[in-house]
């Protein structure tokens, strides 16, 4: 199973930018679908993006749309959430997710398709 840990989250102004990453020292990490999620305070998880273990496949919210941008670096294990145009409703808890897959084009955006998840990390948009 993945070992998930976020990084990158903080404190931003409306309008700039902010990059999360996502190491994942998990066995077949390269093997792994990820996907970002966001809870924000007194509403439910809710899915942001995801990205199949070759890259191949991205899926974004259309809240994020145009403004999101899901990455990975296999070499790395790393996966990135770029994130511009950030809004004060983009304040929440991001959490990094992982599955295990042998399919290449596989990017779930249900929480219940992932079976590892990050501690999360926290990202405040002021106005």
């Amino acid at each position: 199973q993945a070992q998930l840990v976020e990084s990158g989250g903080g404190l931003v102004e409306a309008g700039g930018s902010m990059r999360l990453s996502c190491a994942n020292s998990g066995r077949f990490a390269d093997r792994n679908a990820m996907g970002w999620f966001r809870q924000a305070p007194g509403k439910e998880r809710e899915f942001v993006a995801a990205i199949s273990w070759s890259g191949g496949t991205t899926e974004c919210s259309d809240s994020v749309k145009g403004r999101f941008t899901i990455s990975r670096d296999n070499a790395k294990n790393t996966v990135y959430l770029q994130m511009n145009s950030l809004k004060p409703e983009d304040t929440a808890v991001y959490y990094c997710a992982a599955v295990l897959t042998w399919s290449s084009a596989y990017a779930p955006k249900q929480g219940h398709e992932y079976n590892s998840w990050g501690q999360g990390t926290h990202v405040t948009v002021s106005s």
